[in-house]
């Protein structure tokens, strides 16, 4: 025994600094504080560390973590509350520590636990010979919503119908973790648990080496190893993807982590197709076999033809695809069923019948309802209880007997003797409790840890790390981030030093060399397009109302005011008052939204959520930003504010930056693939659609302001100090649209964007057979040339009250831009399977 040990157990290490306030609700045990109030030896070290950095270092780089998820774009969406979208994430700073010798025997349980789940699927979806043998009750296999029977006689790659699973484990006051509830379907939360890493380990490298903590890195390793031998015939290099539900999944920021991390293609349902019983995905070069889906879509929603017909979250025909194994799903469809609490009384005997063994990780205590035993038991010990549905459903709550009055309990006893097979009861632990840092001061949390197994040639492989989620408040009992809880990194302390490991490519091996940025799906292309269009159209919006708002204290500018005004919010603009601009104000940052800001910085939110894996970090905080900022002013009652004017110019001033840096990351650091072009193709065509709307709308009309009004026309399209260098401070319409419409050296002219426009679409997969021009381009083609030709000075001559001439250009330049987009859409966007498309960019198809 070395004299280190020999001293711990001579006396035990009190709390200082750190914990020393710290004291856990009694009786509930603690995971960093023994019975007597001392650190348990696995926490020492943490402690002490922490102690060094001191109050004020240790409040300043939980700070730091804060700011790094509000950089990082680290989110989650919260179901049915309007403001849950993209809330930050909630990472505590201090981790839950595991000592090394525990986890290696957690670790055997599970993966005897894992190898028993993946028998037990084996046999429902084979032959049934665990039903026919008693050992599970048939209502609890053809009751339950999750037994797909058009899996029946489905046999996966290689047999297994798990691949990465996971366990909810929780601990009691005994010490021993006990699983709560089987992962089988679709496990969430393991890009959480590598981002959690990442997190911490740049906020507390020091004590994160020191402590000795294992890596992530090598359970990842095995998780794509494993995805790639499931690849049907063992081809070479298969083509994996991750199908999510979308953004508007509660864990999309997740999907969209994890694909980049493993290097897969994060699709939804509708960038996949079936043809021929074979699953491809929808590029621009055209369709792509598709050879592994690595699913976080629920088992039923995965294939409208088979199984829920109201989904469109899935792929049509994918089950018949599987049947015919020419492609893989991981986890196998239909592996959910075991999803159930149900199946835990069960666990034990079906352990022994298929691997002759013991279950070395107990389950809680869990009775089935439909076991007229249990259902006796359940009944009259409620109070005691917990109360489950049998089988998960989307929108049912766990009831704690504890909490119910006694008219409640009769109530819901009466609903389980009525259908006793749609319940569970399982036994209230007091669970273990571990400490949280909260602003200043550490407080106590229930906790729940997730665990993660990928399967391997060896059997299951146990991730060194896991995500640990921990109750909202002190007294709730529910761990859920739905409800308010957070999340902890999970430090699982190796004995000795842990060598470096990464998921990529190590220095020593050469890379090989490539430029190319993989087929971009059709889906992505359309975002991108419009993303672009959306944030041109916003920044338009913004610009108009800047000019209005700074014009709003001259007097003389009435007329030139309710010409701008109609422009931007057309019949809805206000009459002009005395409280002209509380009224505009509420008109562009009010409820009202008449200008339709709100609603067009909506649509560029929900366009950057559903590129997460395609744009920077960067862009998504600028636009981020710029939402958060509208919002806030809108928050702050601008219509009581003591200069609403100012305040109003000030958040216009801030939103045009950001559009602008937004512009100046994607023309500055995005490469120039095809990811590039149909951004840079929306920004084109919105752009030029909104100064030909600007024109049509102010200069078409002559008007007795018309100084006034060209100068404004030109502020919004930043080009005064173009023309003003050009031709001092003579303002002519037939020089203004010549600037904004013809002159191709103006970044801000509809002939610069045509040109860009032009050059984009003779870059983009074409079809080399066509013989003449493709529309789009003839169309582009078609455009420029009207804009060279047309005669400026004549279509600028007013006859009357109007300019007829420049209202026939412009309208002839909306109607090239609308078919350039309308024909973008058809060729690109929606895809068809007979289309040829090669890539014209050296390298070959893209």
């Amino acid at each position: 025994m070395s004299p280190e040990t020999a001293s711990n157990l001579a006396a035990p290490s009190l709390p200082r600094g750190f914990a020393a306030g710290y004291s856990p609700r009694m009786p509930v045990s603690d995971e960093m504080l023994e019975a007597d109030g001392s650190l348990r030896t696995h926490w020492r070290m943490f402690v002490n560390l922490i102690d060094d950095l001191g109050r004020d270092e240790l409040i300043r780089r939980w700070e730091q973590a804060r700011r790094l998820i509000r950089e990082n774009g680290i989110t989650h969406n919260v179901y049915g509350d309007p403001n849950g979208l993209d809330r930050p994430w909630s990472l505590d700073l201090v981790p839950l520590l595991v000592p090394a010798p525990e986890w290696r025997a957690v670790s055997e349980a599970l993966s005897q636990r894992a190898r028993l789940l993946d028998m037990i699927l084996a046999d429902l979806y084979g032959q049934g010979r665990i039903i026919s043998l008693g050992l599970l009750p048939p209502d609890l296999i053809y009751g339950n919503p999750g037994f797909l029977r058009p899996c029946h006689g489905i046999t996966p790659p290689k047999g297994h119908y798990l691949h990465l699973y996971a366990a909810d484990m929780i601990r009691g006051g005994d010490g021993e973790l006990r699983v709560l509830m089987d992962r089988t379907q679709a496990p969430s939360g393991a890009g959480y648990t590598l981002e959690n890493r990442i997190v911490l380990s740049r906020v507390l490298p020091t004590i994160f080496r020191q402590c000795n903590v294992q890596r992530l890195a090598p359970f990842f390793m095995t998780l794509r190893q494993t995805l790639t031998s499931l690849a049907p015939a063992n081809r070479e290099n298969p083509r994996v993807v991750l199908l999510t539900p979308g953004p508007y999944n509660e864990t999309y920021f997740e999907h969209a982590y994890l694909a980049r991390y493993l290097g897969y293609t994060l699709v939804q349902g509708n960038d996949l197709t079936v043809r021929d019983s074979r699953v491809y995905l929808k590029t621009l070069s055209g369709l792509q076999r598709v050879d592994v889906i690595l699913r976080r879509v629920d088992d039923d929603y995965c294939d409208s033809l088979e199984l829920y017909p109201n989904s469109f979250l899935g792929v049509p025909g994918l089950v018949q695809a599987v049947r015919e194994g020419t492609v893989a799903v991981a986890n196998a469809l239909g592996s959910g069923v075991l999803q159930a609490p149900a199946y835990l009384p069960y666990l034990p005997a079906l352990c022994r019948h298929f691997l002759a063994e013991e279950l070395r990780v107990q389950s809680v205590r869990t009775w089935w309802c439909g076991d007229a035993a249990s259902l006796k038991y359940v009944l009259s010990d409620m109070p005691r209880l917990v109360i489950k549905p049998a089988f998960p459903t989307r929108d049912a709550d766990t009831v704690f007997g504890h909490d119910l009055t006694r008219e409640q309990l009769d109530r819901l006893a009466a609903r389980i003797v009525a259908r006793p097979g749609d319940f569970v009861a399982q036994e209230h632990i007091d669970s273990r409790t571990a400490p949280v840092l909260l602003n200043d001061s550490v407080q106590s949390r229930r906790f729940v840890l997730r665990a993660y197994l990928a399967a391997s040639p060896e059997g299951f492989s146990v991730m060194a790390g896991g995500l640990t989620r921990v109750t909202g408040a002190d007294e709730s009992l529910v761990v859920s981030l739905q409800k308010g809880g957070g999340a902890k990194d999970t430090w699982i302390l190796a004995d000795g030093p842990v060598n470096e490991v990464s998921l990529l490519t190590s220095a020593s091996r050469p890379v090989e060399l490539s430029r190319g940025g993989g087929d971009l799906p059709s889906r992505v292309a359309d975002d991108l397009f419009w993303l672009g269009r959306y944030v041109q159209r916003a920044e338009g919006v913004v610009r108009t109302a800047r000019c209005v708002f700074g014009r709003l204290m001259d007097p003389t500018a009435a007329l030139t005011l309710k010409s701008i005004m109609a422009s931007l919010l057309g019949k809805s603009a206000p009459v002009l008052g005395d409280a002209i601009d509380r009224d505009l104000a509420d008109a562009l940052f009010g409820s009202a939204d008449a200008a339709r800001l709100r609603r067009t910085l909506d649509a560029v939110h929900n366009l950057a959520r559903a590129l997460r894996d395609r744009i920077s970090a960067d862009a998504w905080r600028i636009l981020q930003s710029v939402g958060r900022d509208l919002a806030e002013f809108a928050a702050l009652s601008h219509s009581t504010a003591d200069d609403p004017l100012a305040a109003a110019i000030e958040l216009l001033n801030s939103m045009v930056s950001g559009f602008l840096a937004f512009g100046g990351i994607a023309a500055e650091s995005m490469t120039r693939g095809q990811a590039w072009r149909f951004l840079d193709l929306g920004q084109r065509v919105e752009r030029s659609t909104q100064t030909a709307l600007l024109i049509r709308t102010l200069l078409v009309d002559v008007s007795p302001e018309e100084g006034s009004i060209l100068d404004a026309v030109l502020e919004i399209a930043d080009s005064s100090l173009t023309y003003r260098r050009r031709y001092l401070t003579q303002l002519e319409a037939v020089a203004v649209v010549d600037l904004l419409v013809a002159d191709d050296g103006n970044p801000r002219a509809i002939a610069y964007q045509a040109a860009a426009i032009e050059e984009h679409l003779a870059h983009l997969p074409h079809d080399p057979g066509h013989p003449s021009r493709s529309p789009d381009r003839q169309k582009a083609l078609d455009l420029r040339t009207t804009l060279q030709l047309a005669d400026l000075a004549a279509l600028c001559k007013a006859t009357g009250e109007k300019r007829p001439g420049l209202d026939a250009l412009i309208q002839g330049v909306l109607g090239h831009l609308n078919s350039i987009a309308e024909h973008l859409s058809q060729i690109y966007f929606s895809h068809a399977a007979s289309r040829r498309l090669i890539s014209t960019a050296p390298g070959g198809s893209l």
